[in-house]
């Protein structure tokens, strides 16, 4: 009988155990983490908050948000309250955040067992032209403001928007929106952009975003200079400065000029003769 009660009550152990499990051996999540909308346009504020379940002195969650290709695009240190909740903002669009697509955001708190993500999606970017007049830009050639022979060009990581002429700073300056880590190569005549000191070539000046790069390639010949450029996801601007550009007049706008300076001294004539006095 004894031994029929033991079984019994054992049974019945076993069986709330049993029960019990779902409550017991559920595995709370250490950091939860959610954004205000599932879904944001360029300039939109995204604001990213959550908790944490324990509370660590002097240790923030680190929120690390990446693009649709894998590329990060941006990383904050966000401070943990007393009552163990957190939030930060960011705008979206701009900087690295350009192309279309679900991005993550990751959340760590003290180690990378103390994790969690989540997901939004972003419309994209819409790139606008810098100032300065448009160039004519096509797939492999480039024609820009007074000039008359072709830029050559090829690009990966990215796509080439535009390139104008700065005339006193003697450069160019080329629009790109890099999508991810790229290389860009100019083949630049002579006759539109140089670097050339007492007669001899000296090298280019190149800026990425208004920092000097340090890696890049040339190769001149008598007609021309080839350039090229390996450049980080987001670069917007790349400048290469040298010691000639094509003129500010180029040779449509120096014939028109020629032609009003020959009206403007035939008008001055004629108004002349109209004034001499008759007697």
């Amino acid at each position: 009988m004894k031994a029929h009660l033991m079984v019994f009550a054992l049974s019945a152990i076993l069986i709330a155990s049993i029960g019990a499990t779902p409550v017991f051996g559920q595995i709370q999540s250490s950091i939860v983490v959610t954004t205000d909308k599932s879904s944001y346009s360029e300039g939109e504020v995204v604001t990213v908050s959550g908790t944490v379940r324990d509370l660590y002195s002097q240790t923030p969650v680190s929120v690390i948000v990446k693009a649709p290709n894998g590329n990060l695009v941006s990383i904050a240190q966000v401070t943990v309250s007393a009552d163990k909740k957190f939030s930060t903002e960011f705008t979206a669009g701009g900087g690295l955040m350009k192309s279309e697509g679900s991005y993550t955001i990751t959340v760590q708190y003290g180690t990378e067992n103390r994790s969690a993500t989540t997901s939004f999606d972003f419309s994209g970017s819409t790139v606008t032209p810098p100032k300065g007049g448009l160039s004519n830009v096509t797939d492999k050639t480039v024609l820009v403001e007074g000039a008359k022979d072709l830029i050559g060009y090829s690009i990966t990581g990215g796509k080439l928007l535009n390139i104008i002429p700065d005339f006193d700073a003697k450069s160019l300056i080329i629009s790109i929106d890099a999508t991810e880590d790229g290389v860009l190569t100019l083949t630049i005549p002579r006759t539109v952009f140089d670097s050339v000191e007492d007669g001899v070539d000296v090298e280019v000046f190149v800026l990425i975003d208004q920092e000097e790069a340090a890696d890049f390639d040339e190769i001149t010949t008598a007609t021309d200079r080839t350039i090229t450029i390996e450049f980080p996801a987001g670069t917007e601007e790349i400048e290469i400065i040298g010691t000639f550009v094509v003129p500010e007049f180029g040779a449509i706008a120096a014939m028109i000029l020629a032609v009003a300076i020959i009206s403007i001294i035939a008008v001055s004539a004629k108004s002349k003769l109209s004034i001499i006095p008759r007697y």
